[in-house]
């Protein structure tokens, strides 16, 4: 009976598949709060902290202050270790001072440590006063009880332990009941072990930690992705949001469940500053927000104002983690692009290859080699740009990864080699549960090298993942050595330079295992999995993606996609799941990705729903939307319907068409775009944080600006109009179909038809774009540039270009060209943003100028010499056309108007 009840969870999966996932989540196969014992801590009233800061113990350097802190309950003693970081951070780090064994600190997310000078300003027996270089900007530490204030000027910006819920359980042995007893120790229940379903998870040592921050000024909250949740996040009055990297699949929307990624950084916002919490913890956490606003109407607050209030508005969060210490960076800001510099800083996001931006076209599964063939040939005959197509587990022999099946995929070379003579390329999945089989090469080198993940009796951990599996310890830096190994052309047969991957399940996802992941007890060497749970993922793509660096001797760009991830997975592409072709599911993709963006991971998105099968609008609605958002992949579950973009009838097949194609005109767009997010961490698809002074945007959620594109998709079925917000007072926007001009700070109304995607791009604005769409990207290389020139009220205008190869590391050797395009005073120019080197064959074949007077005559500087150029004027939408400048898109050059 017991095997039967803990089998039930995989057949009660297998039996969700086979039933063609007509289920919504099962939510009672996932805690909550009350369910998990450390997220208890919740119960602790704010009061007066057990906690006193022992300023005796004060030893202060250039770069770091330390102090210890004492618990008076229990007289346990803590560090405090304060760091003024380079570019208006603060690290705040806080540990046992003398832990009964070393306490789990998060290793490899971080990219460096840059340290700075601390001063002391005063001190007296109340606390501490230490300058934070900026000007006027400081840290308070007071003594009793243990509070640090962050302060500018008169004004407080962040508050730690201002509301005493600082606490940190100590590492020590179990006793025995009657000991216990006798100690009047108050013995909690599920501090040493607790049963969730049929798992018991037993805890050698406790060690829960918490703390609170106070936000002064602000209602504005947002990050700590995944959720399935507004953008704007929600005060927590019944469960907290929970990080914890989970396996939900269709998953329930609107509420703070934990999903596949974790990112525990959180962004708290008003109109005159912006800031960043930064929980540096991989141990499952709960995150609790409070307002002293929450719930009050936009009348209730004007009430306030009327009557003279002087309440100020505060939102306050708590972090408690299971395990870990307290590692926390603070970013200061000001604004929200000094606060994405910060987080940049510390981890970084990569450069995709440019291909991996357009087209992918994916489902469970294509069932062979000639169904490739067919989908393939499907996108030429139907005029319809791809770059990548996908393959998921049933392409592998027998769910062995690393291998293909040897009947429908028996000349896999032959297979990549028709994709690449079409410049096309293929994605073909490596999940990291491996199959337990003697015959099986992969299995047998990772358990002769001791590399799997370990029981708390110190066997290989098993569970079921497709099929009976053990997990490798990618925390583990020679497995991951070895895995990256396993991606070379002689050891990963059939692949080759065109075949990249991607892994799932990665979370990771264990069928019969508590919560379907994996117990918390297993064991990484020395470590609990529990210290180390939601960096699985991010280990498992780090080990994937230097695997596709090494095997082309480290000159080319890896693309990989990952399910499950944490801070320092921006440097690879998530998506947003398992979710549902429904129009909730479509209308929540926005915010999903807004919110992923804000922490740093821009490459997200996924078109039509896992699960069910799209109508025919709701398919062109996800396409129309889909093909404005960074990561433009068609997904499909094993039960659907095939839904590739030919099969829902001309009409249809003409409307998706034409939004993929718009893609592809917009990939140079999307590519700078993403070249400068490597270089700021700013990311691709921001709304109020281009316009942090406008109150209007903070909560939008169902349109984003693109820089300079602002999207409004359609998201209701049988909508006939949309109301899109247009920001800025002082702005202009233009419809790009239309080019018909509207002001900003306005909320318009745009009719639709089933053709329409609201999209305008915002005057002062250049936009480069090629017109002429093919096959694949990597068809489009040398082809030309149109400039989209939208003039703003002051008739100017400025953008970028940037050309490198698409797909190798040389741009970091300056291999690229990156231009300055600026108009104004009627001229148009083209200069080098840049020291930089890269040749390219593109020209510039046609400029439109937005918002333009008709000129008498126009002419071209470059080069030292001066022509004409041929342009048309519509009177009608005051756009200028110039036709065939001709001129190199590499070279500088001059457009005069006059």
């Amino acid at each position: 009976m017991a095997a039967f009840t803990e089998m039930a969870p995989v057949l009660a999966f297998i039996l969700f598949l086979c039933l063609g996932a007509t289920w919504a989540v099962d939510k009672g196969n996932f805690k909550t709060c009350d369910q998990s014992a450390f997220c208890r801590q919740r119960a602790l009233k704010p009061g007066e902290s057990p906690y006193r800061a022992l300023l005796e113990t004060m030893e202060l350097t250039n770069t770091r202050l330390t102090l210890q802190l004492i618990n008076d309950n229990n007289k346990v003693r803590l560090l405090l270790e304060l760091y003024r970081l380079q570019g208006n951070m603060t690290r705040v780090k806080i540990n046992e001072l003398k832990p009964l064994k070393p306490r789990y600190e998060v290793p490899d997310v971080l990219i460096k440590e840059p340290p700075t000078e601390l001063a002391l300003l005063s001190q007296d027996e109340n606390g501490v006063v230490l300058s934070l270089g900026a000007e006027s900007q400081r840290v308070i530490v007071s003594a009793r009880p243990f509070r640090l204030d962050i302060m500018e000027g008169h004004d407080v910006l962040m508050s730690l332990n201002s509301r005493g819920l600082l606490a940190f359980e100590h590492l020590r042995m179990r006793k025995d009941h009657q000991a216990a007893k006798e100690e009047d120790e108050k013995i909690e229940e599920g501090m040493w072990e607790e049963s969730f379903k049929s798992h018991t998870d037993t805890k050698p040592n406790p060690s829960a930690i918490s703390l609170d921050f106070s936000l002064p000024g602000v209602e504005n909250v947002y990050g700590i992705p995944e959720h399935a949740d507004n953008l704007k996040l929600k005060t927590t009055n019944g469960d907290p949001y929970r990080l914890y990297n989970l396996d939900v699949f269709q998953y329930e929307l609107y509420n703070p469940m934990a999903l596949y990624g974790v990112v525990p950084v959180m962004l708290a916002h008003n109109t005159q500053r912006t800031t960043g919490i930064f929980w540096l913890n991989a141990a499952e956490t709960w995150v609790d927000i409070s307002s002293n606003t929450a719930g009050k109407t936009v009348f209730g607050k004007m009430l306030d104002y009327v009557q003279g209030s002087n309440e100020k508005p505060q939102t306050d969060v708590r972090w408690i983690s299971e395990s870990g210490i307290i590692d926390v960076f603070i970013m200061l800001g000001p604004t929200p692009k000094d606060v994405f510099s910060q987080y940049a800083s510390l981890t970084t996001q990569a450069f995709p290859p440019l291909a991996a931006l357009a087209y992918h076209q994916c489902r469970w599964n294509y069932n062979d080699q000639e169904d490739v063939k067919t989908v393939d040939a499907g996108f030429d005959e139907h005029d319809i740009p791809y770059d990548f197509i996908w393959l998921d587990i049933e392409h592998t022999d027998g769910k062995r990864y690393f291998t293909w099946d040897p009947h429908k995929f028996a000349n896999p070379k032959e297979m990549l080699q028709g994709i690449k003579d079409k410049k096309r390329k293929m994605v073909a999945i490596v999940d990291p549960h491996i199959k337990v089989d003697s015959n099986y090469k992969i299995h047998n080198e990772i358990r002769s090298k001791g590399f799997y993940i370990k029981n708390k009796d110190g066997g290989d951990y098993e569970g079921w993942c497709w099929p009976s599996a053990g997990y490798p310890d990618f925390t583990r830096a020679d497995m991951r050595a070895w895995w990256a190994s396993m991606f070379a052309y002689d050891q990963y047969e059939g692949s080759m330079e065109n075949l990249y991957t991607w892994n799932d399940m990665n979370e990771p996802s264990v069928f019969n295992g508590p919560e379907v992941t994996m117990h918390k007890d297993a064991m990484h060497g020395d470590w609990e999995h529990r210290d180390v749970h939601n960096l699985y993922g991010f280990y498992v793509h780090m080990a994937t993606a230097e695997g596709l660096i090494q095997r082309s001797g480290g000159v080319e760009r890896p693309f990989v996609l990952t399910r499950a991830f944490f801070a320092g997975s921006q440097r690879f592409a998530v998506w947003t799941g398992d979710n549902a072709a429904e129009w909730d599911h479509l209308k929540i993709s926005i915010p999903m990705c807004l919110s992923l963006g804000l922490v740093g991971i821009s490459f997200c998105g996924d078109v039509g729903g896992f699960f069910k099968s799209p109508s025919s609008e709701l398919l062109v609605r996800w396409y129309q939307t889909g093909a404005y958002q960074p990561f433009f992949r068609a997904h499909a579950h094993l039960d659907t319907p095939r839904r590739e973009p030919w099969l829902f009838g001309p009409e249809n097949t003409a409307l998706i068409r034409d939004a993929v194609r718009q893609r592809y005109t917009l990939l140079p767009y999307w590519y700078q775009l993403f070249y400068n997010a490597h270089l700021t961490g700013e990311p691709v698809m921001p709304l109020w944080i281009e316009y942090p002074q406008d109150s209007a945007t903070f909560a939008i959620d169902d349109e984003f600006l693109i820089k300079d594109l602002l999207v409004h998709p359609v998201t209701e079925e049988g909508s006939r109009g949309v109301t899109a917000y247009l920001p800025g007072k002082d702005d202009v926007w233009y419809d790009v179909q239309t080019f018909q001009k509207h002001n900003g700070a306005q909320n318009l109304y745009i009719p639709v038809t089933m053709s329409s995607i609201p999209v305008f791009q915002r005057g002062g604005s250049i936009i480069p774009r090629k017109l002429r769409v093919r096959r694949s990207s990597t068809c489009m290389e040398n082809d030309p540039y149109t400039l989209y020139v939208a003039l703003n009220q002051q008739r100017a205008a400025e953008g970028e270009l940037y050309i490198d190869d698409g797909h190798t590391f040389s741009y970091q050797k300056k291999e690229y060209i990156h231009r300055r395009l600026v108009f104004s005073n009627n001229i148009l120019s083209s200069n080098l943003n840049s020291d930089s080197q890269f040749i390219t064959a593109s020209w510039v074949e046609r400029i439109l100028i937005i918002g333009a007077s008709k000129p008498s005559k126009v002419t071209l500087q470059t080069a030292g010499q001066e022509s004409t150029i041929e342009f048309d004027f519509d009177a009608s939408m005051s756009v200028l056309t110039l036709r065939k400048p001709g001129m190199n898109a590499g070279e500088n050059w001059k457009v005069m108007l006059q």
